[in-house]
């Protein structure tokens, strides 16, 4: 049995697909399970990470763990019931920079932190680590709703973006067969982009003509740091500028694990095209 938390957020959801195409028996931790609408077949059970006494049942027999956590939960709760050798593939970030410590931003510090927990609680751990994902340019969206004009901070910014199903086969792999204990690996996608790069991209697939404003990044940290976590948002927005005239790490990852390359952002616009209203 595949234990998948996180299992009702939009990568966890797809790991529990590609788990279930795969053949594998998968149970799905959620704190709501009469709304989890998560396909047939999948043993869909109550838990509350942040309750160890409602994770014990949830672990039962259970052979690996996929682990997408929301920034800043703390998995401790859960990894002091789970059995020691058991397998766990955590959907980490791309921002933790292995040569420094301690981290510089909140973001890495979070994510290197629960690493760290995760290889004191078993040996058999696989770190998936995400930089600047593919779905997170599903916000365009609702600015794609008043006209062609995208307004983005750090328009010259790069990436590599990864499409999310590349990470569930890659996470899905890995939780079956195993092989990959004590390996952290950078998923990317094919190539390196700029944001404005990219909404190009994004406009030739929806069949539009799309323009960028590069926006003073100043204003919009400051009125994004008023809705979420300042720290938070700072920290994304220094990783953004530094990426700045940097070409984005592009690795072969995706296809060492999953035996197919990684798909393209242009392949990642198509399969949202209804979105962006395409």
């Amino acid at each position: 049995m595949i234990l998948v938390i996180g299992a009702t957020a939009p990568f966890g959801r797809e790991t529990v697909e590609e788990l279930l195409a795969a053949g594998q028996e998968v149970r799905a931790l959620t704190r709501k399970p009469d709304e989890a609408k998560l396909p047939a077949g999948v043993q869909v059970v109550y838990g509350d990470l942040t309750r160890p006494e409602t994770l014990t049942d949830a672990v039962k027999d259970v052979s690996a763990i996929a682990l997408v956590l929301p920034y800043g939960l703390d998995p401790t709760p859960l990894l002091g019931v789970v059995a020691p050798g058991t397998r766990i593939v955590f959907l980490s970030s791309g921002a933790i920079d292995d040569a420094v410590s301690p981290q510089r931003d909140v973001i890495a510090a979070y994510h290197a932190g629960v690493e760290h927990a995760i290889t004191e609680a078993t040996t058999d751990w696989t770190f998936l680590r995400l930089f600047f994902p593919a779905i997170n340019s599903l916000p365009y969206a609702m600015q794609l709703k008043s006209g062609d004009v995208l307004r983005v901070p750090y328009a010259e910014a790069t990436s590599a973006p990864v499409h999310e199903r590349d990470v569930a086969e890659a996470a899905a792999r890995i939780l079956a067969d195993g092989g990959h204990a004590g390996r952290t690996y950078l998923l990317t996608g094919p190539r390196s982009d700029t944001q404005a790069g990219l909404i190009k991209t994004l406009g030739e697939q929806l069949g539009r003509d799309l323009t960028v404003e590069d926006l003073d990044p100043e204003p919009v940290l400051k009125q994004m740091s008023q809705l979420m976590d300042p720290d938070f948002i700072a920290a994304l927005f220094a990783l953004m500028a530094g990426t700045v005239s940097n070409p984005a790490q592009v690795t072969s990852a995706v296809a060492d694990i999953t035996g197919h390359p990684a798909r393209g952002y242009e392949q990642w616009v198509r399969d949202h095209a209804a979105s962006f209203g395409g």
